[in-house]
């Protein structure tokens, strides 16, 4: 072979690797281009138009990441599932930019004077998306934990940007504290793994878990690995830091945890429960329980909804509220995991894409009342908003009611769509309609707490002389935007669904 054909070869090879991986990269250079020219204007520019250079600048490069998607549309693997392409990743990437674009813009509408690095903050905005989009697009445990890491470290520094607010410190550092320790417990529990099988890529460590049945040490890294990932996604008893990074955080990094953050960390989860512990899963079923990671999501499923429901009717900030909401929220996704099927895993993912663009929308209506008001998260302070901002209490309305799970919002077709495949999916007599039954009553306790929201955007008296809120139209478009889409796919929701499942039939599963 002569040295041109090599050349060549070595060429395509790393034009292929660029074709793969054209967004991460799209979103890396951005968050460099970023900090260079918030670098080069700090001096002559004030805060806020170094503010309204860093949005535009990382909008334009969420938006640039996503036409990649569309221009190199090509599915393929590189290093034998380190870097996995598929139909159904570049779907959850599109929505991952599209989260991490608004989230950008809603920098624009919210008080960023709290620090002066405002470069700073928008890259590491812009580091998080990009792990996010690594944790969604690799099938080997190495990668898997060091996009987990950069996912997790810049979501810990952006909680802690607000250095004038001692609650934002706190929640900053239990959000580290926490984080840190989860993540010994799932590194842990991966070395388990590969102990037992010598593998690091998902599939071969399938194939090779399937000689060994339940063993011990595999039960034990299960666990660990269950309460590294149940960290991520909030749900019970690992979800101690929720409720101070929602409301004590700053309101743009909370709206990315609840949002972006809970679509990787449940694909994650799905990832390596089906592709890497096949055969493995247990029973869940009433009356017919099997050791396996079935019978261990279950009990977090369990966990969640309950503490979630309860704990939300009590509070009176409503960015705790949605902390909550958010942990009952996971519980129900859980459920749809359960079964270890395509349908399952089909209704997972569409009911995660819809939640993130409805609680994305609850906060930024959070962040309209906060610019008016000292605190902006009680509920006294959304007294009387249908009068001071008609547009926006009717997207709150819309946001709360699909996440309560009334027709015809997505909240609804998610759920209904979790449950089907829930009970499709389990054998015996009952199957796991024990778990959907509670699910059920448990969705009609959270009507309660939302209700109660929209009772003081409706129903309370406010003062009369308060007046309007001044919503720019960017923020108005947005909400719109977000609004018409929770509406839209409630009522047509193949319009996700069949592209999602003939992705996840066809490659990653």
């Amino acid at each position: 072979m002569d040295a041109g054909t090599v050349e060549g070869r070595a060429a395509m090879n790393y034009w292929r690797v660029l074709q793969l991986s054209a967004p991460e990269a799209i979103v890396a250079l951005t968050a460099l281009a970023v900090l260079f020219v918030d670098l080069q204007c700090r001096g002559a520019w004030s805060i806020g138009r170094r503010r309204i250079a860093g949005s535009i600048l990382s909008s334009a490069g969420c938006l640039a990441a996503m036409l990649s998607l569309f221009c190199f549309p090509q599915t393929g693997e590189l290093a034998n599932g380190v870097w996995v392409v598929g139909s159904m990743s570049q779907l959850i990437k599109g929505f991952i930019l599209v989260l991490s674009l608004i989230t950008a813009l809603m920098v624009l509408e919210t008080d960023l004077e709290f620090t002066p690095h405002v470069g700073e903050y928008h890259a590491l905005l812009l580091l998080a998306a990009l792990g996010f989009m690594c944790m969604v697009s690799t099938r080997e445990i190495l990668m898997i934990f060091v996009s987990l890491e950069l996912a997790s470290l810049s979501l810990y520094l952006l909680t802690a940007f607000a250095k004038k607010s001692p609650a934002s410190t706190e929640a900053a550092i239990k959000y580290f504290i926490f984080g840190g320790v989860s993540a010994a417990f799932m590194l842990f529990g991966l070395s388990l793994v590969y102990g037992l099988t010598g593998e690091t890529r998902l599939a071969a460590i399938a194939l090779k878990l399937k000689q060994y049945g339940m063993d011990p040490l595999l039960i034990a890294a299960m666990v660990m690995i269950a309460i590294g990932l149940g960290f991520k996604i909030a749900s019970a008893p690992f979800h101690w830091w929720a409720p101070d990074v929602y409301e004590a955080g700053p309101i743009c990094t909370s709206a990315l945890v609840a949002s972006g953050s809970k679509i990787a960390g449940f694909v994650l989860l799905t990832t390596v429960m089906i592709a890497g512990f096949s055969g493995l899963e247990g029973s869940g079923d009433w009356r017919g329980f099997k050791m396996g990671w079935v019978p261990l999501l279950a009990g977090l499923s369990l966990a969640s909804m309950f503490l979630g429901n309860l704990a939300a009717i009590v509070q009176t900030s409503v960015r705790r509220l949605l902390a909550y909401s958010a942990i009952a929220q996971g519980g129900y996704a859980l459920i749809g995991l359960l079964p270890g099927s395509g349908m399952g895993v089909s209704a997972v993912v569409y009911y995660t894409l819809t939640y993130a663009l409805t609680v994305l929308g609850a906060f930024i209506v959070v962040a309209v009342v906060s610019a008016g008001t000292e605190r902006g998260d009680a509920m006294e302070d959304f007294v009387g908003l249908s009068r001071r901002a008609p547009l926006v209490s009717l997207c709150m309305m819309v946001f709360m009611l699909s996440l309560a799970g009334i027709p015809p919002l997505a909240g609804f077709f998610g759920k209904f769509y979790l449950f089907a495949s829930a009970l499709k999916g389990g054998s015996g007599s009952f199957g796991l309609m024990w778990l959907v039954v509670f699910a059920i009553a448990m969705s009609a306790v959270s009507l309660y707490y939302y209700l109660l929201v929209l009772k003081q955007i409706y129903v309370v008296e406010g003062n009369p002389k308060v007046s309007l809120i001044n919503v720019a139209p960017t923020t108005q478009m947005i909400l719109v935007v977000l609004a018409l889409a929770v509406v839209v796919l409630g009522a047509a929701p193949d319009l996700v669904l069949n592209p999602l499942t003939k992705a996840v039939s066809a490659s990653l599963f």
